[in-house]
């Protein structure tokens, strides 16, 4: 394999910054699992204003903070609603069933998103003795498998409604909301505001190496202090990372477009390749899915031979693959990206047009 120069794997490649680095040397820290880390505490009280919400908690991971959510809202056998490309779905290792005893009830959303109507048809009867109680309706803005795509924000609205009028609660799985922020111009507080609880990544878009940070009502986030150290998520000194998520709130936001433009640059280019097909035109945000099929070889096949020019794009499944722009582009990686796909699919069209050797 070449040296990799280009990275469209995913968001999460991101390495920090040089001024980040000095965030992180020059932070402020303290006992974290005492309240006692300064830096922590100042990015929390900043999430939780962001998004409008009373208090908000570090975690580690996305995934931690989804998983939380999901034990304060929900009781043992109880049903989560969610589109089934969702992340919980397919990309936890089961969590919600492991951790909490939670059943999932997937819906069949618009590129990850789905309506109300959909929500009502999903939910459960509560006399009846024999189905699992419907008790939380998970929706993740933006969709990673739905495409990168940003649900309306009426529809946010529709659905919560929904949901609060059948006493239900509603999650959000914002890892990548400040994408849609930057993309639409709605403000992240107007996003998470009919949402019971929500949180945003720090080391997607947004370029920190670690963290999540989750924000609800002061209550929920008592009750999800518990869920973190019971999940094993309390940490100590945690301001070193903490200091780059808040570097990363001043400094990485805004330029979230820069990664929106270039993921239109690169479907752009896609959209020329004979064999290849873009599944949204252009994409909403950082993300452009495409399907290999026309060029006869795998998305697993396209993958590994663009490894031999530097670059690396994601193989999902079957035929479909996903490229993601980040800050870590080099000026001129799309460009580089699209040489190399140019490359792949010209070399799979020559030798599929080569007439087989007959035996002697």
């Amino acid at each position: 394999m070449s040296t990799l120069r280009v990275d469209l794997y995913s968001d999460t490649r991101t390495r920090p910054t040089p001024g980040m680095r000095r965030a992180i040397a020059e932070a402020e820290v303290g006992d974290e699992q005492a309240d006692e880390d300064p830096t922590v505490t100042r990015l929390c009280a900043r999430v939780a204003a962001l998004l409008g919400k009373e208090a908000a908690l570090y975690a580690p991971s996305g995934t931690m903070c989804n998983q939380i959510a999901y034990r304060i809202h929900c009781r043992l056998g109880d049903e989560v609603i969610a589109d089934r490309t969702a992340h919980t779905v397919n990309s936890e290792t089961g969590g919600p069933a492991a951790l909490s005893g939670v059943m999932m009830r997937v819906v069949e959303g618009r590129a990850g998103i789905f309506r109300a109507a959909q929500v009502n048809a999903a939910l459960r009867d509560p006399a009846a003795r024999h189905q699992p109680r419907s008790r939380l309706v998970s929706i993740e803005n933006t969709s990673n498998q739905g495409g990168g795509t940003i649900w309306p924000l009426g529809v946010v609205e529709e659905v919560a409604a929904t949901a609060r009028a059948h006493g239900l609660a509603t999650h959000m799985d914002g890892a990548r909301l400040m994408n849609a922020v930057i993309a639409t111009g709605v403000a992240a507080s107007a996003y998470a505001a009919p949402c019971d609880s929500v949180w945003i990544d720090f080391s997607k878009g947004l370029g920190a190496p670690v963290g999540a940070v989750l924000a609800g009502s002061q209550a929920f986030i008592r009750e999800a202090w518990r869920c973190k150290q019971q999940f094993g998520g309390a940490m100590r000194q945690a301001g070193v990372i903490a200091a780059a998520c808040l570097y990363a709130l001043d400094h990485h936001v805004e330029r979230l477009a820069e990664d929106h433009a270039n993921a239109r640059a690169l479907a752009a280019g896609i959209a020329g390749v004979p064999g290849l097909a873009l599944e949204t035109d252009p994409p909403e945000t950082n993300m452009v899915f495409f399907d290999v099929g026309g060029t006869g070889l795998s998305a697993a096949e396209v993958a590994q031979r663009l490894l031999a020019h530097g670059v690396r794009i994601g193989a999902t499944r079957g035929t479909r693959m996903r490229a993601v722009t980040h800050l870590d582009i080099p000026p001129d990686g799309i460009a580089q990206a699209l040489v190399a796909l140019r490359s792949v699919v010209a070399e799979a069209r020559s030798a599929r047009r080569q007439p087989e050797r007959q035996p002697a």
